[in-house]
């Protein structure tokens, strides 16, 4: 065999070795279906998409950014998008989950978040680096370890993940606009907050890292004011008693609290990839950690401390109406600040877009990336379609907030914990845990052919969610394992089982296809 008669199956077994395949086209066009470009829309889509690029909104689809073209360098941004996204309502509603829905002492709530948001934080910051070094969208960079097919598997996991927390997001929102006047409700509340989100996502990526770096200061400025109003009667509830903490309620709270945060690392390289790649990827890193950790931390911290106390201030519980509206027990603790607190709440509610824009967008993104023919429609459309389908389910999960709450981010956090574990276990040991081309070669983003075949990713995610059922609490099943009272562990369950398997899956698929690869050498 002559050494420039390269064949699509050796360039297979490059791919699968993890080094650069010799690329017979050029190499500065990417290898692949054509559709997966936005360049390529046609026909009625395309005159509109146009039209709305002459005004600024955003049209690239999910083809990777070329280097030439990631030039901002206002990498402060990757703080204040994931501050913004994180110090909000939403989070404050996910620290409430301890006592309300577990029944823990506030103290008990309290180190286990801060433990929690230690230490897990510290996986959606290392996915964000991916954004400026590579320049490709989350299910897209998913590619490199699940191959072209396989990633479909996280990317419709993804398109529904995103779905759900925009409808908790704008349930959250609604009830703390309806909580302002008996002349609101529920519905109204998530019409307004779905439209401003709209808005900001439709825009585009420019627009949403503009409106994150302001967002966050009205949060910010509420819960100031909560701790300052409501500060005696958390200083009471610390003396109050409650009975000691199972290992299964604490287990299954920090559960949730890892979910909550596991589920933004489908998502976070999607706001990098228009970011310059000369930072390092330590600061990268770094932004990204401070601004998940004290978002996170402070709004569980309180969401636990008010929710807690509201049992034992009469005003407070009323506002809480047991347990079912974060935006009621909002109100009730700034009601003694009058119009100011009026005005702080409406605030608030109208920031919760910062939580729904980010995910909004990767919904479209993540749709794109599906097959080819989704990715001939331009991200607009999926924008439309989003909230077409979140207002009107939003509305009737509304009913049953909490129940809604814990299972969505419950069966978000299995699979993004069993895919987090595949893209972190592939970039380490098999890619180097370098970001280079040599070990991500873009070109071959959309080419079934030059990627991985992805069979190791795939046995590895069905042994992990099939190792973590047994270990699974939720309303409709408890596993038999959870029924012993161990608590909700399936999501550290399938992260260390998808690695574990990935790990040697992936060792396994090398030296076979090296083998191959030795042997047809020597025909």
């Amino acid at each position: 065999m002559l050494q420039s008669d390269v064949t699509a199956e050796e360039k297979q077994v490059e791919s699968n070795s993890g080094s650069t395949p010799d690329l017979a086209c050029d190499s500065s066009k990417p290898a692949g279906n054509d559709l997966e470009d936005s360049r390529y829309h046609t026909g009625f889509l395309r005159r509109i998409t146009l039209l709305l690029s002459r005004y600024g909104i955003e049209t690239h689809g999910i083809a990777p950014v070329p280097v030439e073209e990631r030039l901002d360098t206002r990498w402060y941004q990757m703080f204040f998008v994931w501050f913004s996204a994180n110090m909000n309502i939403l989070t404050f509603s996910t620290g409430t989950v301890g006592p309300a829905f577990f029944a823990l002492g506030v103290n008990d709530s309290i180190i286990i978040i801060v433990i929690v948001d230690l230490v897990v934080c510290l996986l959606p910051a290392f996915f964000a680096v991916f954004g400026p070094k590579i320049g490709t969208r989350a299910m897209v960079q998913a590619r490199f370890s699940w191959g072209y097919f396989g990633a479909i598997i996280p990317t419709v996991l993804n398109v529904f993940s995103m779905q759900g927390f925009l409808i908790l997001n704008c349930i959250v929102g609604g009830q703390t606009l309806a909580s302002l006047s008996s002349h609101l409700d529920d519905t109204l509340g998530i019409v307004i907050i779905g439209i401003i989100s709209l808005v900001v996502t439709f825009c585009g990526y420019r627009i949403i890292h503009w409106y994150e770096s302001i967002a966050w200061i009205p949060n910010v400025v509420a819960f100031i004011t909560m701790l300052g109003v409501g500060y005696p009667q958390l200083r009471d509830n610390q003396s109050v008693s409650v009975s000691p903490a199972t290992v299964a309620e604490v287990i299954s709270f920090a559960s949730i609290l890892a979910s909550s945060i596991l589920s933004w690392c489908p998502m976070t390289p999607d706001y990098g990839v228009y970011h310059s790649p000369a930072a390092s990827s330590a600061r990268i890193f770094i932004y990204t950690y401070l601004a998940f950790f004290t978002a996170s931390v402070t709004a569980h911290t309180l969401g636990a401390a008010f929710a807690a106390a509201a049992p034992n201030v009469p005003a407070w519980n009323a506002g809480f109406d047991n347990s079912s509206s974060v935006g009621g027990l909002l109100y009730s603790v700034l009601l003694p600040t009058g119009a100011f607190g009026k005005l702080l709440i409406a605030l608030v509610a109208l920031s919760i877009p910062s939580a729904c824009a980010p995910t909004m967008y990767t919904f479209s993104t993540s749709f794109m990336a599906v097959a080819p023919w989704f990715a001939a429609v331009p991200r607009w459309v999926y924008i439309l379609i989003s909230e077409g389908i979140l207002i009107p389910v939003a509305i009737v999960g509304a009913k049953r907030f909490y129940t809604t709450f814990v299972d969505i981010l419950n069966i978000i956090g299995y699979w993004s914990s069993v895919f987090s574990a595949i893209i972190l276990t592939e970039h380490l040991l098999f890619r180097r845990a370098s970001f280079s081309e040599d070990q991500y070669p873009i070109a071959t983003w959309a080419s079934y052919a030059l990627l991985p075949n992805g069979i190791p990713a795939v046995v590895a995610f069905v042994c992990a969610c099939g190792a973590l059922v047994p270990f699974m609490s939720q309303a409709w099943y408890v596993g038999p394992v959870a029924r012993h009272g161990s608590g909700d562990v399936g999501v550290y369950v399938g992260f260390v089982v998808g690695a574990i398997i990935y790990a040697l899956a992936r060792s396994f698929e090398k030296m076979w296809y090296k083998k191959k690869m030795n042997k047809s050498n020597v025909y």
